[in-house]
């Protein structure tokens, strides 16, 4: 992989040749006969419709799903081309099939879609799973467009494997927001709190997410993945939808987002990811995790609202 020049601020992770080698050893590959003890906690390189159907049944608790949508786009050495609808609800229901035999009979599903393939996503969820909700979320980022709405929001759809039995931990969640116009009941703050730093309210979890910043050069996370999600958004999914010591499986693994955060929040997890050069940089990502267990924006089980948190002195 050829070295960019980078300013002496840019944080963006990336690899020497030399580095990405030592990375992709560390890798796991698929072998017959694999236990599910070595799968574990691991990035598997390969193709995940290949691999899906191999691996072991209901052993996860939680699936976090980001795959290519429905746009042209360069992933590493390979091109995913746009299609019509029907193709891609195709492409949808075979990556469905190939990795529902996974789950266990109470697991949660997460879907990350941008506008145009939620339509085609969330029709299909619902025809395997119960459909819970569709989150929102704002990713600023981007230039506009001269003929349209710039695209500034996508989805993630929520679903469950059983109509009843799931898990939700809602307290996890909460953001703790600034308050504009403080209410007071005799004289006593209504539903927040005042500090040194200000008044924060903890408000329920919603399904518009608007305190999300899309991993840019200054922060640590961020790579030269094109379509990469902020640790931060995959916290909210993991806190809200599994205990310590579940199984979060993510097929289309990219950088290992997925799995460092989970990584960083006692979960165990398994990543498969075909491009070598992206399975590198999520290895690369989990060693880091072994030093540092920060999630930029979220500190001391708190989801902060974005440009709220006190600094430190």
């Amino acid at each position: 992989m050829a070295e960019k020049q980078r300013a002496p601020q840019n944080r963006t992770l990336s690899l020497t040749n030399e580095q990405e080698q030592q990375m992709l050893r560390r890798c796991l590959a698929w072998r017959d006969g694999i236990s599910l003890s070595d799968l574990m906690d691991g990035v598997l390189m390969g193709d995940a419709f290949e691999l899906m159907e191999k691996l072991p049944d209901h052993f996860v608790d939680l699936l976090i799903v980001d795959p290519p949508y429905n746009l042209t786009k360069q992933y590493g050495s390979r091109r995913f081309r746009q299609t019509d609808a029907g193709e891609y609800e195709a492409f949808t229901r075979r990556w469905i099939e190939a990795v529902r035999h996974t789950l266990k009979p109470h697991a949660t599903v997460y879907v990350c879609c941008d506008w145009r393939s939620s339509m085609v996503i969330g029709a299909v969820l619902g025809e395997y799973f119960t459909l819970r909700n569709r989150i929102t979320w704002q990713r600023e980022k981007g230039r506009g467009a001269a003929a349209n709405y710039k695209n500034s929001m996508e989805d993630i759809w929520f679903a469950t494997a059983d109509a009843k039995e799931y898990t939700f931990h809602a307290d996890a969640v909460r953001l703790r927001r600034r308050v504009i116009a403080p209410y007071r009941a005799d004289g006593v703050p209504k539903d927040w709190e005042e500090t040194a730093h200000g008044r924060f309210r903890d408000t329920a979890p919603s399904n518009f997410w608007d305190d999300i910043t899309v991993p840019y050069w200054s922060m640590p996370e961020n790579t030269d993945h094109p379509t990469q999600k902020p640790e931060k958004l995959l916290a909210k999914l993991i806190l809200a939808s599994s205990d310590p010591g579940d199984v979060v499986l993510d097929p289309f693994g990219g950088v290992g987002s997925t799995a460092v955060t989970a990584k960083k929040l006692e979960r165990h997890f398994l990543a498969i990811e075909r491009e070598a050069q992206y399975c590198a940089l999520a290895q690369a990502r989990l060693e880091r995790a072994e030093q540092d267990r920060s999630i930029q924006g979220y500190e001391d089980g708190v989801f902060w609202e974005r440009n709220s948190k006190p600094a430190k002195k």
